[in-house]
């Protein structure tokens, strides 16, 4: 996922309205951490659990002093010098890739490239979610997690991104996105984690993630994940070839409102390939972004549902952004390419 803030003149992929929330949404100051109760009573609310969003542990920032992290280049030892690396993995700092550019259409050979980078993301989520565990720690999971990608020669893209200091994003129960693995907290019995692993092989990268409980989730939790796993499956049957994108937010829209959840309209889904994030933007809501899908266009899916408020709170630590009232947040996510005749999930 990782989304970067670049998108000011998107017109002719992105209305000027939505593209000004994109970058709103995205910019670090945008929604800092200002809570409404003082972090003592936030703690007390943390140890009770239960609330109206169900039994689990709300989890707050450990300081409301923090600064976003450096970037900085992985050393040898961490990626092998025979890795291919990608092109921000020195400075932090990802090439521009959204602006007026068309959306890339990939050849076959392409695809068949990307596709050895999505397997090897898909396999790396795999092993991830057999590590949520109650007992457990974000951080062993993701130096698990690393040591699988750089075993097979390839790069794990989260690292470095502009300057995001893991390999691969974990967020916890209320945590909506990009979570900053570490061993300062187990896991829980009944934690909500949300897996996110994005690979760089060949050339292409390949993004996933997935939902794991740890332990035994209470039923409001699975019943979360259950609908947010059926909106992303809906979404990617609505695409095929000459299919409008606003079709996949109408789709998922659709699909969970039923169930008084909301979706995420401050993140989105991206174009992957030779980039991290390129066109198109993927909106997971009802939009009226302009543009059909045309066979090669290899884009994510990756809808964020909330129990309450989708809205954010972005923590000190520059990256971590957890839902605004407390309530829990699921999110599944596929690579997919367009075909001639339909759709192909690369990450499956």
């Amino acid at each position: 996922m990782l989304r970067q803030a670049a998108c000011s003149a998107q017109r002719r992929h992105t209305t000027e309205a939505a593209c000004k929330a994109q970058t709103r949404s995205m910019r670090t100051s945008a929604q800092s951490w200002h809570p409404r109760i003082s972090m003592r009573e936030y703690q007390k609310q943390k140890q009770q659990g239960a609330n109206r969003f169900g039994s689990f542990v709300r989890l707050v920032p450990s300081s409301l002093v923090g600064s976003k992290p450096a970037p900085r280049e992985p050393s040898y030892e961490s990626v092998p010098r025979e890795i291919q690396r990608p092109p921000y993995a020195c400075s932090g700092t990802p090439p521009g890739a959204w602006g007026l550019q068309a959306i890339p259409r990939l050849t076959p050979h392409e695809v068949e490239q990307m596709r050895e980078a999505c397997t090897i993301a898909r396999d790396a989520l795999a092993l991830g979610g057999t590590l949520v565990q109650p007992g457990a720690t974000t951080g062993e999971i993701d130096r698990a997690v690393h040591s699988f990608i750089v075993g097979r020669a390839a790069y794990p893209s989260c690292l470095n991104y502009m300057g995001f200091p893991k390999s691969i994003c974990t967020s916890v129960n209320n945590v909506i996105a990009h979570g900053i693995p570490d061993d300062a907290r187990v896991l829980a019995d009944g934690d909500c984690v949300n897996l996110d692993v994005t690979v760089y092989r060949n050339g292409f990268h390949g993004d996933t993630s997935a939902m794991f409980g740890a332990g035994r989730v209470d039923s409001q939790g699975r019943a979360l994940m259950d609908v947010t796993r059926e909106a992303l499956g809906l979404a990617i049957q609505a695409c095929g070839p000459h299919v409008p994108f606003s079709v996949i937010g109408e789709t998922i829209e659709a699909a969970v409102a039923p169930h008084g959840y909301s979706v995420s309209r401050e993140l989105t889904g991206h174009g992957v390939g030779r980039e991290f994030h390129q066109n198109p933007l993927i909106y997971h809501h009802n939009n009226e972004e302009p543009g059909v899908m045309e066979p090669g266009m290899a884009f994510t899916i990756e809808p964020i549902v909330s129990q309450g408020s989708s809205s954010g709170v972005l923590w000190p630590d520059g990256w971590t952004v957890a839902t605004m009232d407390g309530g829990r947040s699921a999110q599944y996510e596929h690579t997919i390419v367009i075909t001639d005749h339909g759709v192909e999930v690369l990450t499956e």
